[in-house]
């Protein structure tokens, strides 16, 4: 996984309003934690910051006051009607230190002939991984299968050095038999009918 690099500033101004000020100058308000440190609220570019978080579980290289930390995305607050990110929180992670993350699950292959859904009973994957390998999904192949079959967290393959934080037998993905869309019921006419003659 390849790092992004983002400048962050320390941020000294809190409440709604200095927010609103914030992301007037294109930048987000966020908050880094871990490791038993102090929480530092940050600052950090907008355009930037969106770019990056286009790739789940992102490495975000963080230059600070002179120094270089390391983080991941662990909650993002984006506007419900525009989109924009609101906020975000970070947490610090270090090189060979395992993190537990959720990471896309995608399909590949055809379902049986036939009338089938796929439901996807998880739509990520919860996963422990070193936080400078975090995989950025997982793939599974669904060819072949049919209702009532259904995929395991165990029957996903998983990249060297990441391991399952779910039972193994964990429904991911099932798949169920369509259901054929219902007539009309023609009773309700007819009672309609009736009513209009009475």
């Amino acid at each position: 996984m390849s790092e992004v690099k983002l400048a962050a500033a320390v941020r000294t101004e809190f409440g709604k309003g200095a927010a609103r000020r914030i992301r007037r100058d294109n930048k987000v308000p966020g908050v880094l934690y871990g490791h038993g440190t102090e929480s530092v609220h940050l600052t950090l570019p907008g355009h930037d910051l969106l770019l990056a978080l286009r790739t789940p579980n992102v490495l975000l290289a963080l230059e600070l006051d002179g120094k270089k930390e390391l983080a991941i995305p662990k909650a993002v607050q984006r506007n419900p009607l525009k989109g924009f990110i609101e906020h975000v929180d970070l947490l610090l992670v270090k090189r060979g230190e395992k993190v537990s993350v959720d990471i896309p699950v995608l399909t590949e292959g055809d379902l049986a002939p036939g009338a089938f859904l796929l439901e996807h009973v998880l739509n990520a994957l919860p996963v422990e991984a070193e936080a400078t390998h975090i995989p950025e999904s997982v793939t599974v192949s669904i060819e072949g299968l049919s209702a009532g079959d259904s995929v395991l967290a165990k029957d996903i393959p998983l990249p060297k050095g990441t391991t399952l934080t779910v039972e193994d037998d964990t429904v991911v993905l099932q798949i169920l038999a369509a259901q054929a869309e219902e007539p009309a019921a023609e009773g309700t006419e007819g009672e309609g009918d009736a009513a209009a003659e009475a």
